[in-house]
């Protein structure tokens, strides 16, 4: 992760949106980690606070993405979410929410107000 540089996590298991979000934020000059689940993502986001926004898909096999961003702000409260997801989703959530497909200008807004 670069110093000074925000950092985001995107966690999909769809290879494809994971990579199109990925490459989409390093063009907007952020740093960027990924991973392909809510399992793989746990360590990454173990509470040294490297992460500052974490993207995630809800819909996952295995940890949904709510369950990932609930077990994250559990080791760092100051963690910033966005949830991602082509599906209604039924139940308020206190975290801002993306639905598929989006364009890349309301990704980009998403994260300037995320990270302020």
């Amino acid at each position: 992760m670069q110093p000074g540089t925000p950092n985001i996590l995107v966690v999909d298991d769809d290879p494809e949106v994971r990579e199109i979000l990925v490459e989409t934020l390093v063009e907007f000059g952020y740093a960027v980690a990924q991973a392909a689940s809510g399992e793989e993502a746990l360590p990454l986001l173990d509470g040294t606070g490297d992460i500052d926004l974490v993207i995630t898909d809800v819909r996952m096999p295995g940890m949904s993405g709510i369950e990932l961003v609930e077990h994250a702000r559990a080791r760092n409260t100051a963690l910033k979410a966005i949830l991602i997801s082509g599906y209604f989703l039924p139940q308020p959530i206190p975290v801002r929410f993306l639905k598929k497909p989006f364009h890349m200008h309301e990704l980009a807004s998403a994260v300037q107000a995320e990270l302020g």
